[in-house]
C-alpha cells in the first residue's frame, strides 16, 4: 500500500492550497481516509476524515475553511484549504483505515500513512 501526498507549499495568510493523496494497493472505495497535521512542537492531530460514502468529519478549528473530498475513480482524497492562517502551518499527512467510520478520530486505527507534505503560511 502506498499513499502519495502532494500539494503542500508556502502561501501567505488568506491564501489557499489543495492537498492531494493518491492511494494504491488497497480497495480505496472501502477505505476511510483522513488528513492529519503536525505543527512544530505539537502532537499530530486529525484535521478531517472522509467516509466511504462521502460523509465527512472536521476538527472544529477548520470547519468552514477546509473541505475534504474523495474521487474513488482516481483513488485520491483531497483537502482543500482556504483562508489559511499562520497557525495552519504544519506537515500534513494523509492516512487510511479500513475500520468503521465510528473510529475515525482514533489515530491508531489508521494503518497506512503518506509521507507528509509541508504547508507553510506566512503572515
Amino acid at each position: 500500500v502506498q499513499l502519495q501526498a502532494s500539494g503542500g507549499g508556502s502561501v501567505q495568510a488568506g491564501g489557499s492550497l489543495t492537498l492531494s493523496c493518491a492511494a494504491s494497493g488497497l480497495t480505496f472505495s472501502d477505505t476511510v481516509m483522513g488528513w492529519f497535521r503536525q505543527a512544530p512542537g505539537k502532537e499530530r492531530e486529525l484535521v478531517a476524515a472522509c467516509d466511504t460514502d462521502g460523509d465527512t468529519h472536521y476538527v472544529d478549528s477548520v470547519k468552514g475553511r477546509f473541505t475534504i473530498s474523495r474521487d474513488n475513480a482516481k483513488n485520491t482524497v483531497y483537502l482543500q484549504m482556504t483562508g489559511l492562517k499562520p497557525e495552519h502551518t504544519a506537515v500534513y499527512y494523509c492516512a487510511a483505515t479500513t475500520k468503521p467510520w465510528r473510529y475515525r478520530k482514533v489515530q491508531s486505527v489508521y494503518r497506512y500513512w503518506g509521507q507528509g507534505t509541508l504547508v507553510t503560511v506566512s503572515s
